[in-house]
């Protein structure tokens, strides 16, 4: 399923965030009871600091964010924890960055994702993209290719940057 409102796909700077999280959080929850998945305390910490935002953030951000919060921990157990999360399907990868973003669409696992990256603020949203993986599907099977992994990432410049006054010159 696509965003419902797509002009709530990248929200203005000062929107309050909380209830993001917490739908995030709750899909989580679900998502993991679903999969027969335990959504431990330290996969719930690292999910809460990628969905803190809409922004894509690097595993070892999230690892130094714990650590400010008195988190003492090993490179090594935020990526367990991310990997488990990716693979629930509660966050995603974002691969131009080797960087992380929780799904904030809830869409399920066969619905094919374009991913919008703002090149400006860093924002990170998802829109239904079934018609260009179909192209993308026929091309490799023209081919004669079989595809493992299929991922479309598009930079550009979100509504809110769009707005921004290019500097002057100076």
């Amino acid at each position: 399923m696509s965003h419902p409102l797509t002009s709530d796909l990248f929200p203005q700077p000062e929107h309050n965030h909380g209830p993001c999280l917490d739908t995030a959080i709750g899909r989580a929850e679900r998502a993991f009871e679903m999969q027969g998945m335990k959504l431990t305390p330290l996969r719930r910490k690292v999910f809460a600091e990628i969905a803190g935002s809409h922004r894509a953030v690097g595993a070892y951000d999230v690892l130094n964010w714990l650590s400010t919060k008195g988190d003492r921990l090993a490179p090594i157990s935020v990526y367990r924890a991310i990997d488990a999360l990716l693979e629930a399907g509660v966050i995603h990868r974002l691969e131009s960055q080797n960087a992380f973003f929780a799904c904030h669409v809830a869409h399920v696992g066969d619905r094919h994702q374009l991913i919008l990256a703002c090149q400006t603020c860093s924002l990170v949203a998802e829109v239904a993209g079934d018609a260009v993986f179909t192209a993308v599907d026929r091309a490799t099977k023209a081919a004669g290719f079989i595809a493992h992994r299929r991922v479309v990432e598009i930079t550009g410049l979100c509504r809110n940057c769009q707005t921004v006054p290019a500097p002057m010159p100076a």
